[in-house]
């Protein structure tokens, strides 16, 4: 079965850099665009970014654009966010996301920017 495991998250001053990834297995990660969102405190879901099969086409919200990174390993299955200047803002719930024949997100891993 589909199966997306996120990790990497943590405490991170502000101005620091973090790592994220996305373990995908159960399903043909090659070919699937693949999506990163996130949710802060009290706010909605917001899509960050996201990337192409082939690893070319990349999209990023306004407010990561610049700062935030999307990859992709498809020898070992792993999707990944490159975060750097963290703001307090960025601080989230970040979540992978791949829609095969339905949906699937990964558990979530929790990001703290903070001073």
């Amino acid at each position: 079965q589909v199966q997306l495991v996120d990790s990497g998250g943590g405490l991170v001053q502000l101005g620091g850099v973090l790592r994220l990834s996305c373990t995908a297995s159960g399903f043909a990660f090659s070919i699937y665009f693949m999506k990163w969102y996130r949710q802060g405190p009290g706010k909605e879901v917001e899509l960050v970014a996201s990337i192409g099969s082939g690893g070319i086409s990349k999209n990023y919200a306004g407010t990561v654009q610049g700062r935030f990174t999307i990859s992709r390993d498809t020898v070992i299955n792993t999707l990944y966010l490159q975060m750097n200047s963290l703001r307090p803002e960025d601080t989230a719930v970040y979540y992978c996301r791949v829609y095969t024949s339905r949906q699937y997100w990964g558990p979530g891993t929790q990001v703290t920017a903070s001073s």
